[in-house]
């Protein structure tokens, strides 16, 4: 069996071998064939009546095997030799919620024919809906539901068929779900709505669709972030766009984490400052300009600034993003502006890559009146910043600025 050797296979149980003699650990011979996707050697098996359930290890069910694989031959073959539907592992996971993640729709629907329990769920409160949607397969999510699964079923963490949909990264799973009548505005035990979750998992279509049905565009997510500061993270203009007709804040500041990270653990335990900010400075950033554009027009505040100080420009500055820091000091010509550590863009644009597009930015500064000369709560000018920074940066300001402020 080991080396799919059918002919001495054969010929062995045509001289008396036992087709259900266990293994030490309690599985049988059948288990090993399906586990090797032998669909061969494990139609001669049972040709020599072969038990289709296996030895005495439930885990080791040939049902079980055959659905993690999900190959509808070998399923057929223990079906037909009446292999039990609902044998379960200790986990509580049968055959159907296997098949359902992993094999065609026909099995599946073969499978509830044969008796399996639709509604049957694992430890985890998972049912054979939530395998196939966690696995995107539409066509069983219809066939479930066509049979009597229920499609708002919650686990104990309050997880739907939905959620699971959600995640499996086929857009038309969730669709699917809401089209059978599945709660959209269901909240799970950690807080986190369906739209949000549709966020997380980049499905912005279907978060578009949320928020089109008049989904919560105030509340926050487990980072701190309402729809409208997910959707500018994710540079998704249009979709900032429709939150703010729908009625977002566009100067609402993100919020309270509930996600505690901690950095650095060498060297230090006590949490990181989030300093709120709009999502014009988040947008700014990370150097979106066209949802900057977007936010502006839709009434953000050009002007603000955050708990430490940093302005727009100083944000845009950080992108490292040309088309950012030009809209930046076209609302806000302040190119001299400094935060709460006195540091100004410069002092900013010293500390990036120093690309091409970094001395592009430098020359805008200059051009618009930037001074080299200001000096950081660190006591240093932007000159003498750069005398010991990045070899990429410190060329590209000398190149901006010339050598002779090297000693400024």
């Amino acid at each position: 069996m080991r080396a799919g050797d059918h002919r001495a296979a054969s010929k062995l149980l045509a001289d008396g071998a036992n087709p259900n003699r266990e293994l030490p650990d309690g599985s049988a011979l059948l288990a090993w064939a399906v586990e090797k996707q032998d669909a061969e050697m494990a139609k001669l098996l049972l040709a020599k009546r072969a038990r289709p359930d296996g030895g005495t290890d439930v885990s080791t069910a040939p049902l079980l095997i055959a659905c993690e694989h999900g190959d509808p031959n070998i399923v057929g073959l223990l079906l037909d030799a009446g292999a039990k539907v609902n044998v379960a592992r200790p986990d509580g996971i049968a055959p159907l919620a296997l098949c359902a993640g992993s094999a065609p729709a026909e099995i599946v629907r073969r499978m509830i024919r044969a008796g399996a329990e639709v509604e049957k769920a694992n430890g985890q409160g998972q049912t054979p809906l939530m395998w196939a949607a966690a696995q995107g397969r539409v066509e069983n999510i219809r066939v479930l539901l066509e049979n009597g699964a229920q499609v708002n079923r919650q686990t104990p963490s309050r997880f739907t068929p939905l959620f699971f949909a959600l995640k499996s990264g086929n857009p038309a799973a969730p669709v699917a779900l809401v089209d059978a009548g599945a709660d959209v505005d269901h909240v799970a035990a950690d807080g986190t709505s369906a739209v949000q979750l549709a966020m997380y998992q980049k499905d912005y279509d279907f978060a578009a669709r949320m928020i089109q049905r008049g989904a919560d565009v105030h509340a926050f997510d487990r980072e701190g972030n309402t729809l409208l500061h997910a959707a500018v993270l994710a540079d998704r203009p249009a979709l900032v766009s429709l939150l703010l007709a729908k009625g977002a804040n566009p100067n609402l500041l993100t919020g309270v984490p509930k996600v505690k990270r901690r950095y650095e653990v060498n060297y230090r335990s006590d949490p990181y400052e989030e300093v709120p900010k709009p999502p014009l400075l988040l947008a700014a950033e990370n150097g979106f300009a066209n949802v900057m554009r977007v936010l502006a027009e839709g009434g953000a505040d050009v002007g603000y600034r955050s708990a430490d100080g940093r302005s727009m420009v100083h944000a845009a500055a950080m992108s490292g993003k040309l088309a950012a820091l030009e809209l930046a000091l076209q609302w806000l010509p302040d190119p001299n502006a400094t935060d709460k550590h006195g540091q100004t863009p410069l002092h900013v644009l010293l500390q990036g890559d120093g690309t091409a597009e970094t001395q592009a930015m430098m020359r805008l500064i200059a051009a618009r009146g930037g001074r080299i000369d200001i000096k950081n709560g660190a006591g240093q000018t932007a000159a003498e910043a750069a005398r010991n920074a990045q070899s990429g940066p410190k060329s590209a300001f000398f190149a901006t600025f010339g050598e002779r402020t090297a000693n400024l």
